[in-house]
């Protein structure tokens, strides 16, 4: 296929080749809403020169340097987290942003703040996944002393302290895991399941929402005990493997954050079982090929695309206007995948 031409970047843009010209040239007299449709139609229709359209339009603007500290560099939802981020950085005509990006190798909360500090003088503003602990609310204090705010991302932290929380509404999520075991059960029975760990905010809210709705919607299930899993393949496995043989009338198991791997795995060896109802966190190879075989019912999927775009805006509107005095938080609706979403077909 040809790549795209200046008459087909003038047609998708709404204007003449010659304000198209005029932009690629980089000549006077061409508004700077004009730049940014042709700007935007270039991305589009992957025109070749709308990297050299973008650093026109962004020439006279200030630099934003963002930090993103994320969990599992070897993850493959976390290096979607950051090419999403990079993606939203270079697309953004408010500033030229910058992303700084480092990963927690563990789940410890010196680590974390460790990282955070880190930041220190190098950011302008700083978003982060992990837990939440007093080592970590005193990292965000000192960011934010020095004008520097923090929001936690996907599971919340630092409360009172960070500048705002991006991400699904937990305690929903958790109900709505709830809602569709009960429904797609093959009767009642035990349920399961399995949290990274105590320290994860997102995780408890998750669990309490959980159980909340059977408690109130569908007491004819038995919960059993939660468990931790620590986010890990390997223990989830084992666990899981125990979970099926103790409990043969196990008719449904959430995994409510990482290690889903795992559940997946002994759940897809142990075929030969009566079927349960498997539903896990995120859209990634593995849970994709669950839904695929049948192994897994439900995926929730973080709206990542969207949490980027808006929380990047919201970061440079912060830099301009000042620290809110009361901190936030923003909400988004979860994606749910199931079998027969439009991209198994």
């Amino acid at each position: 296929m040809s790549r795209p031409t200046i008459s087909d970047l003038a047609k998708a843009a709404g204007v003449s080749t010659a304000t198209v010209d005029r932009v690629l040239n980089g000549r006077q007299n061409v508004r700077e809403e004009t730049v940014r449709r042709v700007h935007e139609a270039a991305e589009e229709i992957g025109y070749h020169g709308a990297n050299a359209i973008r650093y026109r339009l962004l020439a006279d603007k200030p630099e934003f340097r963002l930090g993103l500290v994320l969990q599992k560099p070897r993850h493959a939802f976390y290096q979607d987290v950051l090419h999403v981020f990079e993606a939203q950085a270079r697309a953004s005509s408010l500033r030229r942003v910058q992303v700084s990006a480092r990963f927690a190798e563990t789940a410890e909360p010196a680590e974390l703040a460790e990282l955070l500090l880190s930041m220190k003088g190098r950011v302008d503003a700083v978003a982060a996944t992990g837990l939440d602990h007093h080592l970590v609310t005193q990292a965000v204090q000192e960011l934010r002393g020095r004008g520097i705010p923090v929001y936690s991302l996907l599971s919340d932290f630092a409360q009172g302290v960070r500048e705002s929380y991006f991400g699904t509404n937990n305690l929903k999520v958790g109900r709505i895991a709830g809602w569709f075991i009960a429904r797609l059960a093959r009767g009642p029975g035990k349920v399961g399941l399995f949290i990274g760990g105590s320290r994860y905010h997102g995780h408890q809210l998750r669990e309490t929402g959980f159980r909340s709705y059977f408690r109130d919607e569908a007491p004819e299930f038995q919960l059993l005990d939660t468990q931790i899993n620590l986010e890990t393949r390997a223990l989830t496995y084992e666990a899981m493997k125990n979970l099926l043989e103790r409990n043969p009338d196990l008719v449904g198991l959430y995994v409510a954050g990482g290690g889903m791997e795992g559940a997946i795995e002994a759940v897809r060896e142990a075929r030969a079982a009566p079927p349960l109802v498997l539903i896990v966190n995120e859209l990634t190879p593995e849970s994709q090929l669950g839904l695929q075989d049948g192994t897994v019912s439900v995926v929730f999927g973080t709206p990542v695309r969207q949490i980027a775009g808006d929380l990047v805006a919201q970061m440079i509107a912060t830099s301009e206007r000042g620290m809110a005095d009361t901190p936030g938080q923003r909400f988004f609706a979860p994606e749910i995948w199931t079998p027969e979403s439009e991209f198994m077909m």
